[in-house]
């Protein structure tokens, strides 16, 4: 039998206060004065040694962005929408989840849903990723210790009922080979894209700049692509993301921006830069880390239908334009800008919605 739907609630809204109080305790950087500030403060250091991506910045503001979330109310308002009796029984499945390892906490998304709808969760978290998941999951089992039994992490999953699987194009390939015989949810590569039309204001610009370089464009909702109108200027927007220098500080950053600008150049291939981005003409929709593509427009019309066309590699639009916003088949994936990295908890990866595929189990 499952853990009582108000107890997973009222648990899940106290891990809330408690990523907020670890969050503080990281920002504050002062050594720990007790055994759980210690505990946070450690497991942050030791992630960012084992994946310099994770700095310090980014898992705090993964901790905040899931703390606002935490709350009783927007966990109630979120399963409102479900059978509340198959909520209340809860699942008695194994969920398989294998995690990325691209930005911190990645995956939590799926641990929530998961113990929410009153299932087992059993995950194989990425090589480089090792630490934070299982850091939350104590902090949640010293809440409620009854979702001990609720919560598995291994390096091979070996008896489950339905898998959830995140991973690249390549991999969603060799998920699908290995795991199509159960239930599943297979996630492949998504990236965000912005749509802009020359009428954006430097606070506008700003807000993106979160979109672009919040966990260093690593997260499949980061923007990694421009939509301009032909003989778009460039220069409000170098000058209004200037501020987002200190990337310059992080090597791996750099070390992806130089090599980047160095292949360009010797490629003769024309481009734009700042010191720290390089804008690149290119029809792809992903990026690599340090450059942010983009693609002209003359016909609004035909760019909607583009979009139509590639909405299966694209994970979120940042637009200001009201007609794409009501755009049928594009609304329910546009976002307001500086918002990518933090959906709400029905903002489901790729729209497929987690809470009821595990009901249906």
């Amino acid at each position: 039998m499952s853990i009582n739907l108000e107890k997973r609630i009222s648990a899940l809204s106290r891990l809330g206060e408690a990523l907020k109080v670890a969050a503080e305790v990281l920002e504050r950087g002062e050594l720990g004065f007790s055994e759980s500030e210690s505990a946070v403060i450690d497991v942050q250091r030791q992630s960012t040694v084992m994946n310099p991506w994770f700095s310090k910045e980014n898992i705090v503001f993964s901790f905040q962005a899931w703390s606002k979330l935490l709350t009783r109310d927007k966990l109630e308002m979120w399963i409102s929408v479900y059978d509340k009796k198959k909520l209340e029984i809860g699942g008695s499945k194994q969920v398989a989840v294998i995690n990325a390892g691209n930005i911190p906490l990645v995956g939590f998304h799926d641990f929530l849903t998961i113990l929410l709808s009153g299932n087992s969760y059993v995950a194989k978290n990425a090589s480089d990723d090792k630490l934070l998941l299982p850091y939350v999951a104590s902090l949640l089992i010293s809440i409620e210790p009854e979702f001990i039994s609720y919560i598995t992490f291994t390096e091979r999953l070996k008896e489950f009922d339905a898998v959830i699987a995140t991973g690249s194009n390549n991999s969603s390939r060799y998920f699908n080979y290995y795991f199509g015989k159960y239930p599943h949810i297979i996630r492949n590569n998504r990236n965000g894209v912005a749509v802009l039309d020359g009428s954006e204001s430097e606070a506008f610009f700003k807000s993106l700049a979160d979109d672009i370089f919040i966990y260093f464009g690593l997260g499949c909702r980061n923007v990694s692509k421009l939509f301009v109108p032909v003989g778009y200027n460039f220069d409000l927007f170098f000058r209004s993301v200037y501020d987002r220098n200190l990337v310059m500080q992080h090597n791996k950053y750099m070390n992806n921006f130089e090599h980047h600008n160095a292949i360009l150049l010797l490629k003769q291939i024309p481009f734009l830069q700042n010191g720290f981005l390089i804008l690149l003409e290119n029809p792809a929709i992903p990026s690599p880390v340090a450059v942010l593509n983009y693609e002209y427009y003359s016909d609004e019309g035909q760019l909607f239908n583009t979009l139509i066309e590639q909405k299966e590699n694209i994970q979120c639009i940042v637009s200001s334009n009201e007609k794409i916003q009501a755009t049928d088949k594009l609304k329910s994936i546009v976002i307001k800008e500086g918002k990518t990295q933090e959906p709400g908890l029905a903002n489901y990866a790729d729209g497929i919605d987690t809470m009821e595929f595990l009901l249906s189990l």
